[in-house]
C-alpha cells in the first residue's frame, strides 16, 4: 500500500522505502531527509550510467574488401552495450584489415543513429582510397648478393605497371618476415655462415603512395667445407656405417640444407638400428683465414626424454590426424630435435597453413616433454578461368576448381573443363597422400578429351578412360609410381565438302569427281585433301588396357623456377592386359639446371623412346606388315626440337598427293637441348620476363605399322620407289610408301619467357639447321620432308 502512494506522488520507491526504514529505526526527521537525498542521487546516476543497446552494426561503403572480412575482426556485436571504447578498437581494427589488404590511406567514420526504447545503429563508413603496396624495398649491407636477386626472393614484389593484377605487392607484415627467413636461408645454403639480418624497418610514404622496406643484412664471408667426418660415441654405430648418409663433401660451398638433409639422414639410420635416444649434431670449426668450415657430425647417446603429449592447436579446419601423420613421433616415444624440426619443415610444406611453429614444454614428470603444434589454417580452394593460346592447339580456355586439403582431410581433388580452337574436354583428378595410413599417394584420374588434328594429320580423336596410380616416395628425392590405365580412342576422319578428307573411299555426290567406271579419280580426291590408308585402317574405338611404372627423381631447388639441380623420370608401359593394343614402352626425359652466374641459369636436356609391337605372325596380327596401330606411335615435333611444326619429323605417308599433312609417327626418338636463361637488362625482376637461347637436335623413326591393306605386297622404303605402289588414277589404292629418315633434326634460336600474373607464356623462335628435305618427285616437287615452322607460342592464363 506504501509503494503504491509512492508511485502516484511521483516519488521513487527506495525514497518511500528508506522513509519507512527510518521511522522504524528512530531516526530524526533532518537524518531521515538526508537518507532520502542520497537514495534520489543513487537512482539518477543509475538511470545516467546506463548505456543503450546496440541493435546492429552496419559497414556501408566497402567495394574492393567483402564485408564478410570485415565483420569478422570487429568486437562490437548486436544485443550488447555500446561502448566507444570498443568503436574506437573497431576503426582501427577496420583500417588495419585494409591495409593488409593495400588500401593503406583508407578512412573510417563512425557513427550512432538513435532508435526508440534506447537502441542504436552504429554505422561504420568507408572511404577505401587508392591501392597502397610497396613502394621500394631495399637492402643495405649487401655486396656479395646483389639487391634485385634478393627482391626476387621474397615473395612481396614492388608496385609496378601491373599492380592492378597482382596482390604480392600489398604490405603484409608476417608475409615480410616470411622472406627475411627466406633470405637468411638463401644465405646460409650458399656459404654465408655469419649471415644475419640486422634489422627490417617499414614506413609508409604518403605522397608516394606506399610503404618503403629497408632491410639492413650483415652478410659476413662465405665459407667452404674443410674437412667433413663423423663421430661416433656410441660403440655399436662405427662412424663408416653412416658416412653415406653425409650430404656434405669437402671443398664444396658450404650448405645449411645440406647439413639439415645429413643430420635427418644420420638420425634415421641410427635410429633404425634401435637407438632412439641417439642425437646426432653438427660441430663447425670456422677458419676465416682459409675461410672453411670443418664439420664433424657428432653422434651421441641424447637425455633419455619421451613424448608425454603432442598437442596440436588452432587447426579449425584441418583434421589432427592430417597435422600428425607428418611427424615421425609419437606420444611415449623418444624425443629427437632433428625429426621435430623435419616434421615443422613438412608442415609448412604442405600449404596448408600460414605459419607453423612447434614448441615444448615441461611433462609432468623431468624425463617427460609435452610438444605443442600450433598452425593457423589458411585457404587452400581454387577457383580458376584460365585461356590460352599455342600454334598447336590454337586458342583454349579452361574452368576448373581445385581443392588441396578437400574437407580437411588433406586430400587433393580438381575438376576441370577446356574447351579450345582445336581441342577441349573434361577431367577430374582426387589423390589421397596417405593411402592406407602409410606415406604413399594413390590417387584416380578420369579424363575425355577430344583433339582435331585435321591440319596435320586429317583426322579427329577422341580418348576417354581413367588411370589409377599409387606413388612409393623411397625418399625425399626418389620416388616410384605405379600406374594402371584404361582407355578408348574413337578415331574419325572427316568428310565433307569442307573438310573431305576420305572421298577417296566414300566420294561426295557432286563433289568428288569419278573415273568412268565410277571409281574417285586419285589424283582429284588426293589433291583436296586425304588421310593417309594407315590412318583410315585405324578408324574407329580402340581399347587400350596398359600398366606401368615411373621412376621420377628431383633435386631441383624450386620445381616453378628451378636453378640448380636434377629432374629424371624414366617411364615404362605395358599394354595388352586386354584391349586391343599391345606393346611395351618405355621413355625418358632428364634436365640438369645450373646456375652458371647470377641469374644466369643453364639448362641440359636430354630425352628418348621405343615402343616395340608385342604382335605375332607376319610381323604382327594387325593388318599386314606391321605391329603397330598408328595411335600407338610416336608422333613429335617442337617438343623433341624446337623449329618444327607439330607432328612436323618422322615417318610419312609419301604415296598420295597430301604427303605434308600424313604423319603417321615412328617407334623411336632421342634429342637433346642445351639452352641458357638470363634476365632481360633493365626490366625490373617482379615483371617475370626472361630471355634464353638454345640449340636442339634429335631424330624420330622406325615406323612399324601397317603398309599394304590387298595383298599388294610389302612397301616400307627410305625413299620413294616408283611402281611400289599403284598410281593408276582409275585404281583404289592399295598400299602407302613410308619415307623413313633417321636424319638428325637441329635447330638453334632464342626464347622470351615470361612468369606473368596470368601465367607461364613462352615466346619461341627457332631456324632449322638440318632436316629431312625428303624426296624429289617426277614433276621437281619435293614431297616426304620434314615441316618446319619458325615461330612458336605457347601459355596459360589464370585470372
Amino acid at each position: 500500500m506504501m509503494s503504491t502512494t509512492t508511485r502516484r506522488r511521483g516519488k521513487p520507491a527506495a525514497t518511500a522505502v528508506i522513509a519507512v526504514s527510518a521511522m522504524m529505526a528512530g531516526l530524526t526527521a533532518a537524518e531521515t531527509a538526508f537518507a532520502q537525498q542520497v537514495a534520489q542521487g543513487s537512482s539518477r546516476r543509475a538511470a545516467v550510467s546506463q548505456q543503450p543497446v546496440i541493435n546492429r552494426v552496419v559497414i556501408e561503403g566497402n567495394k574492393r574488401v567483402e564485408k564478410g572480412m570485415i565483420e569478422g575482426d570487429l568486437q562490437l556485436r548486436a544485443r550488447t552495450p555500446y561502448n566507444q571504447a570498443t568503436v574506437d578498437a573497431d576503426v582501427q581494427r577496420i583500417l588495419e584489415v585494409y591495409r593488409r589488404s593495400g588500401r593503406g590511406l583508407a578512412q573510417v567514420t563512425p557513427r550512432v543513429v538513435d532508435l526508440p526504447n534506447g537502441r542504436v545503429d552504429v554505422v561504420y563508413t568507408i572511404v577505401e582510397g587508392e591501392k597502397t603496396g610497396v613502394k621500394e624495398i631495399r637492402f643495405v649491407g649487401n655486396s656479395q648478393i646483389s639487391s634485385s636477386r634478393l627482391r626476387g626472393l621474397m615473395q612481396t614484389t614492388e608496385m609496378n605497371l601491373l599492380s592492378f593484377l597482382k596482390t604480392s605487392d600489398v604490405y603484409d607484415p608476417d608475409r615480410i618476415a616470411a622472406d627475411l627467413e627466406l633470405i637468411r636461408r638463401y644465405y646460409l645454403k650458399n656459404g654465408y655462415a655469419d649471415f644475419r639480418v640486422i634489422s627490417s624497418d617499414v614506413t609508409f610514404d604518403p605522397s608516394g603512395g606506399g610503404y618503403i622496406v629497408t632491410v639492413s643484412l650483415n652478410e659476413g664471408e662465405q665459407y667452404r667445407v674443410g674437412r667433413v667426418n663423423v663421430d661416433s660415441r656410441i660403440s655399436e654405430i662405427p662412424a663408416a656405417s653412416v658416412e653415406g648418409d653425409v650430404a656434405t663433401s669437402a671443398g664444396a660451398v658450404y650448405n645449411a640444407d645440406a647439413v639439415e638433409k645429413s643430420l635427418t639422414a644420420i638420425t634415421t639410420n641410427v635410429a633404425r638400428r634401435g637407438y632412439a635416444f641417439a642425437q646426432v649434431r653438427p660441430v663447425g670449426n670456422r677458419n676465416p683465414a682459409t675461410q672453411t668450415i670443418d664439420l664433424a657430425y657428432v653422434i651421441e647417446e641424447g637425455p633419455r626424454v619421451y613424448i608425454e603429449r603432442i598437442n596440436v592447436r588452432g587447426n579449425t579446419r584441418t583434421r589432427d590426424y592430417v597435422v600428425r601423420r607428418e611427424i615421425d613421433l609419437g606420444e611415449g616415444d623418444a624425443y629427437n630435435k632433428v625429426l621435430v624440426d623435419r616434421a615443422e619443415r613438412r608442415l609448412n610444406n604442405l600449404g596448408y597453413f600460414k605459419r607453423v611453429r612447434i614448441s615444448n614444454e615441461p611433462g609432468s614428470a623431468p624425463d617427460r616433454v609435452v610438444m605443442n603444434v600450433d598452425v593457423e589454417d589458411q585457404s587452400t580452394g581454387a577457383f580458376s578461368i584460365s585461356g590460352g593460346y599455342s600454334t598447336s592447339d590454337g586458342f583454349i580456355g579452361e574452368v576448373a576448381v581445385t581443392e588441396t586439403n578437400f574437407l580437411g582431410r588433406g586430400q587433393f581433388v580438381r575438376v576441370a573443363g577446356q574447351l579450345g580452337q582445336r581441342t577441349n574436354g573434361v577431367d577430374f583428378s582426387f589423390t589421397e597422400p596417405y593411402f592406407l595410413g602409410y606415406r604413399m599417394a594413390a590417387g584416380i584420374d578420369l579424363f575425355s578429351k577430344f583433339s582435331d588434328q585435321t591440319k596435320y594429320a586429317r583426322y579427329e580423336n577422341r580418348v576417354t578412360g581413367g588411370q589409377l596410380r599409387l606413388g612409393l616416395p623411397f625418399t625425399e628425392e626418389f620416388t616410384l609410381t605405379l600406374r594402371y590405365s584404361l582407355y578408348q580412342q574413337d578415331l574419325h576422319i572427316p568428310n565433307d565438302y569442307k573438310q573431305p578428307y576420305n572421298d577417296c573411299s566414300l566420294p561426295l555426290p557432286g563433289y568428288t569427281q569419278l573415273n568412268a567406271n565410277g571409281t574417285p579419280n586419285r589424283f582429284f580426291c588426293e589433291g583436296n585433301g586425304e588421310a593417309s590408308l594407315a590412318i583410315k585402317e585405324s578408324q574407329g574405338k580402340t581399347l587400350t588396357s596398359l600398366a606401368g611404372l615411373t621412376f621420377n627423381y628431383n633435386s631441383l631447388d624450386n620445381t616453378k623456377d628451378p636453378r640448380n639441380g636434377f629432374y629424371g623420370e624414366v617411364k615404362t608401359d605395358f599394354a595388352g592386359l586386354g584391349g586391343d593394343s599391345r606393346y611395351f614402352r618405355t621413355t625418358g626425359d632428364a634436365r640438369y639446371y645450373r646456375e652458371l652466374w647470377e641469374d644466369i641459369i643453364g639448362v641440359a636436356r636430354v630425352q628418348g623412346g621405343y615402343i616395340k609391337g608385342l604382335g605375332s605372325g607376319d610381323k604382327g596380327t594387325f593388318g599386314s606388315g606391321g605391329n603397330l596401330r598408328i595411335v600407338d606411335q610416336f608422333f613429335l615435333g617442337p617438343s623433341l626440337v624446337r623449329g618444327f611444326a607439330t607432328n612436323g619429323i618422322g615417318p610419312r605417308d609419301i604415296s598420295s598427293l597430301d604427303t605434308n599433312a600424313n604423319a603417321i609417327g615412328g617407334t623411336t626418338y632421342f634429342g637433346g637441348t642445351l639452352e641458357v636463361q638470363f634476365p632481360i637488362f633493365g626490366l625490373p625482376r617482379d615483371l617475370g620476363l626472361k630471355g634464353a637461347v638454345f640449340a636442339d637436335a634429335g631424330t624420330l623413326y622406325g615406323y612399324d605399322g601397317p603398309t599394304r591393306f590387298s595383298g599388294a605386297g610389302n612397301a616400307i622404303l627410305d625413299g620413294f620407289a616408283p611402281g611400289a605402289c599403284v598410281r593408276d588414277p582409275s585404281v583404289p589404292q592399295n598400299c602407302i610408301v613410308v619415307r623413313d629418315s633417321k636424319t638428325i633434326r637441329s635447330s638453334v634460336g632464342a626464347s622470351i619467357l615470361w612468369a606473368s600474373p596470368l601465367g607461364p607464356l613462352r615466346f619461341d623462335y627457332a631456324f632449322a639447321l638440318s632436316k629431312d628435305e625428303g624426296i624429289l618427285a617426277a614433276n621437281g616437287a619435293r614431297i616426304g620432308g620434314d615441316r618446319t615452322q619458325a615461330f612458336r607460342f605457347s601459355g596459360g592464363t589464370r585470372f
